[in-house]
């Protein structure tokens, strides 16, 4: 949206909007670090709608936000869970017989879902999965197989199978406590000479997010200098006009 009154003076909240909607570009992956910075650091040392607006008009949300209306709230983390739970599932189940199979992107796993693998594995990628009920049950069965379970690093998970000649648990510790909003998904079952594995890893386009959210701190803290020197920028041409 383009201002009317581009001289108009930008407030606090509004240069704050449009650190947001960069952010979120970056996380998309339309702009690269460099460039999002320098947009940044532009948007907080704006002082117009006139520079604010050609810092996201390439953006496809973008533009100024309407003075006084309050910025769309942003999902943070992995979660925004409350519109990934519910839905009909689009799969229960996976098989591989001297093959594999993958179940990746947004897709909705059922509340009751069964893998099974002899000598062939599979991989199950939740973290950009919906679910169809907030307890979901996966069961992996897996003979002289494996079977690669990818999770989001805040969803609430429980690992509960054995491993007979092979393995059944979870590889590394989450990053602290699960997202209470989070479904509960328990995994449970068996391998024998095989091998199940939970792996809690962030998407690429949230490790971006976070490494935005991280430069945009560092921008913020800068503020309080940045302050000062339009002050005294101001007082300086008082001065001379005096």
């Amino acid at each position: 949206m383009t201002s009317e009154l581009p001289e108009m003076r930008a407030s606090d909240s509004e240069r704050e909007r449009v650190a947001e909607r960069l952010r979120e570009a970056v996380a998309e992956g339309r702009l690269d670090m460099e460039e999002f910075e320098q947009r940044l650091d532009a948007a907080y040392r704006a002082r117009t709608h006139g520079e604010l607006e050609p810092l996201v008009s390439d953006l496809p949300v973008g533009g100024l936000p309407v003075v006084g209306t309050a910025p769309s709230p942003v999902a943070t983390g992995s979660g925004g869970w409350a519109q990934r739970v519910g839905g009909p599932a689009t799969s229960n189940g996976a098989f591989a017989f001297w093959g594999g199979f993958g179940r990746k992107g947004t897709w909705t796993v059922g509340r009751k879902f069964t893998t099974f693998t002899l000598m062939g594995g599979g991989e199950l990628d939740l973290r950009e999965a919906r679910f169809e009920d907030r307890e979901t049950v996966i069961r992996c069965f897996a003979i002289m197989g494996g079977v690669h379970i990818v999770v989001p690093p805040d969803l609430n998970v429980e690992v509960g199978g054995f491993g007979l000649m092979g393995g059944f648990g979870e590889q590394g510790q989450s990053e602290g406590l699960p997202d209470p909003a989070a479904p509960r998904v328990r995994i449970t079952g068996f391998a024998i000479m095989g091998g199940v594995g939970v792996e809690r890893k962030r998407t690429r386009a949230e490790k971006q997010r976070l490494k935005a959210e991280r430069a945009e701190r560092a921008e913020l803290e800068k503020q309080p200098r940045l302050k000062k020197g339009l002050e005294k920028d101001e007082r300086d041409g008082r001065k001379e006009l005096g």
